[in-house]
C-alpha cells in the first residue's frame, strides 16, 4: 500500500488527504497544534475546516514529523506558500531521500520570486524528478464532499507523475498528467490575484462583462508572464490555467474572490483580515508576482493594480478608471 505524508491540516490539505485515502493510499497528516491533531484521531473530522466530513480510517493525524514522513512514497506540502521555506528546513532532515515532494500551495515566495517548486528544490536539494505539483479547480470543500473534480499533476519526470496520478485517482477526482511544472504553478498563483480583481468587482457592484473581461485580460498576463519564464503557452488553456482561473472567480468558496469582493464593498485590508479565519494567498502573492513579472519585464496592468488596492490604498474606482483608460492595443498584444 502506497504511504503518504501530508504536511498541513488546513482544508486543502485535510481536503487532498481524503482523495488519497479514497484512492488506496495510508495517509499521515501532520499537524502544528496539538489539540488539533488530537481531535483529528479522536472525532475522525478536522474540527476547525472541514468538520462536516468524515475522514476515512486510512488517515491519522501527528504533530511528529519524522512520524509522518516516515516510509511515505510522496511528501504532500500543504502549508502557506510563505511559510514554507522555513518549515521545510525543519522537515527536510526527517525527510527520505526517495519521496516523491509534491506542493498543493499556488504561491510565490516574498523577496525571491520563486516558485514553491523551486523553493522546494533549493531547500532540500531534491533533483526535478522528485519535485512535483498539483494544481486545477480545486476547491477543497466541494472535492472534500467528494463531488466530481479534475486537476492537473505535474513533473519533469513522466514516469513520476504518472504515479502521482495513480495515488490520486478516485471516481470523483480525475488527475492529469503534464510536465511543464512551470506553467502549472504560475496558473495556481496568478489566478489568485486575479480573483481579488474580479472579487473587487462583484464588491463594487460591476457588471458580468466586467468580470468576463477581467478573467480573459488576467489569462492573458498570466500566458504572457508564463512564456517568458519559459512555460507551455498551452498550459494555461488546460485545467491549471483557465479551469482554475474560472473555478477561483466564479466561487463563493473561493477565499481570494471573498477577500476582493469585501474589499470591493469598502472595507480595509486589515479589517477583512479581522473577519477572515483562512488564508488568501494572492493578498501576499500579488506583490511577488508582480516582483517576477518585473524581473522578466512582462506587463500585468491587473496584478499591478491589485497590488496597489491591496497594499498601497488605492481606491478600487481609482484602479479601474486607470486600467479602462490604458492605451489602445491589439488584443494579442
Amino acid at each position: 500500500m502506497t504511504r503518504v505524508a501530508v504536511f498541513g491540516t488546513g482544508s486543502w490539505g485535510t481536503a487532498f488527504a481524503v482523495v488519497l485515502a479514497d484512492a488506496g493510499c495510508e495517509v499521515t497528516l501532520w499537524g502544528r497544534r496539538p489539540e488539533l491533531v488530537e481531535a483529528l484521531n479522536a472525532t475522525r473530522a478536522n474540527p476547525d475546516y472541514l468538520p462536516e466530513v468524515a475522514l476515512p480510517e486510512r488517515v491519522r493525524a501527528t504533530t511528529d514529523p519524522s512520524a509522518a514522513a516516515e516510509g511515505a512514497e510522496f511528501t504532500v506540502l500543504a502549508v502557506p506558500a510563505q511559510t514554507l521555506r522555513g518549515n521545510l528546513a525543519a522537515w527536510t532532515p526527517v525527510l527520505s531521500p526517495k519521496t516523491v515532494l509534491v506542493s498543493l500551495m499556488k504561491g510565490i515566495e516574498l523577496g525571491t520570486a520563486k516558485r514553491m517548486s523551486e523553493v522546494i528544490a533549493e531547500v532540500t536539494g531534491a533533483p526535478a524528478e522528485r519535485v512535483a505539483v498539483l494544481s486545477g479547480p480545486n476547491l477543497a470543500r466541494e472535492i472534500a464532499h467528494r463531488q466530481p473534480a479534475a486537476s492537473v499533476v505535474a513533473c519533469r519526470d513522466e514516469a513520476v507523475a504518472r504515479r502521482l496520478q495513480t495515488a490520486c485517482h478516485t471516481p470523483y477526482f480525475r488527475p492529469y498528467t503534464n510536465t511543464d511544472v512551470t506553467g502549472c504553478e504560475l496558473g495556481g498563483a496568478v489566478k489568485n490575484v486575479i480573483a481579488l480583481a474580479v472579487g473587487i468587482a462583484d464588491g463594487m457592484g460591476l457588471g458580468d462583462n466586467a468580470k468576463a473581461s477581467l478573467i480573459t485580460r488576467g489569462l492573458a498576463e498570466t500566458t504572457r508572464l508564463g512564456v517568458a519564464l519559459g512555460a507551455d503557452p498551452l498550459t494555461f488553456s488546460g485545467l491549471a490555467g483557465l479551469g482554475d482561473l474560472v473555478a477561483t472567480c466564479a466561487s463563493p468558496l473561493s477565499r481570494n474572490h471573498t477577500f476582493g469582493t469585501n474589499l470591493g464593498r469598502g472595507m480595509t485590508v486589515d479589517q477583512v483580515v479581522a473577519v477572515t479565519r483562512q488564508t488568501a494567498e494572492g493578498v501576499k502573492s500579488c506583490e511577488s508576482v508582480l516582483d517576477l513579472a518585473r524581473r522578466h519585464a512582462v506587463d500585468v496592468p491587473i496584478t499591478e493594480t491589485v497590488v496597489d488596492i491591496v497594499h498601497h490604498g488605492k481606491p478600487p474606482l481609482v484602479g479601474l478608471k486607470e486600467l479602462m483608460s490604458r492605451s489602445a492595443k491589439p488584443e494579442r498584444h
